[in-house]
């Protein structure tokens, strides 16, 4: 099945150029276009596509404030955005707003599909371009709640399938939630991702032997 997309830039040759793009046969099916921040809400509030493909800076409303609406109502719509700005306070702006990714306009379109692939799957996707934020800033301002939770339980030692029992989601959520932290980690597996959140005070080493203590 074809992934949904809705697609604002206020750049009307970049629209045009990603429009002709989407429709040469990709896997994606691209709902609706806008020009500034105000129609991409309506359009994503209407049609609640898989992705939401977003620039920054964009007249009435930017990506980042579409990006908090999305999240606040609650739907399913992942954001990643699109962009010529690669500064990181514009990475972690975005993603403290709840933006599924980062890419820049500069990007390949093998890269970007890439991107929007990742993002629908509900994983986090940074351009390689881009210098991944330090673990001490993704402790600050990346990981979300859920995340911080998950990691912490499993670095208890909990399995996924005890995870979605305690926490009442499924196991495709868990492990949707740990690849996100693997990404923003930079991680390759649970125990590098655990490392990096010891080293940087995001689980404490107590917090380890929680279990144990418990049984």
């Amino acid at each position: 099945m074809a992934v949904t997309l809705i697609l604002a830039d206020d750049h009307p040759m970049t629209r045009a150029g990603l429009v002709y793009w989407f429709a040469r046969g990709t896997d994606f099916r691209l709902l609706a276009e806008a020009s500034d921040g105000e129609e991409a809400w309506r359009a994503i509030e209407t049609h609640e596509p898989d992705v939401a493909l977003i620039d920054i800076e964009m007249p009435k409303e930017n990506g980042i404030l579409v990006t908090q609406k999305i999240k606040r109502a609650r739907l399913r719509t992942a954001v990643l955005m699109l962009t010529s700005y690669r500064a990181q306070q514009y990475v972690l702006a975005s993603l403290r707003a709840g933006a599924s990714g980062f890419i820049l306009k500069t990007t390949s379109l093998e890269e970007l599909e890439k991107a929007i692939m990742a993002a629908s799957k509900g994983c986090f996707y940074l351009d390689p371009k881009i210098s991944r934020p330090s673990a001490s800033s993704v402790k600050e301002n990346l990981l979300s709640h859920r995340e911080k939770e998950i990691l912490a339980l499993t670095a208890q030692g909990f399995s996924g399938k005890d995870l979605a029992e305690m926490l009442d989601i499924s196991e495709r959520t868990v492990e949707a939630h740990l690849g996100a932290v693997y990404n923003k980690f930079g991680a390759k597996n649970k125990t590098e991702a655990v490392l990096m959140a010891l080293k940087n005070g995001i689980i404490l080493l107590e917090e380890l032997t929680l279990r144990e203590g418990k049984e």
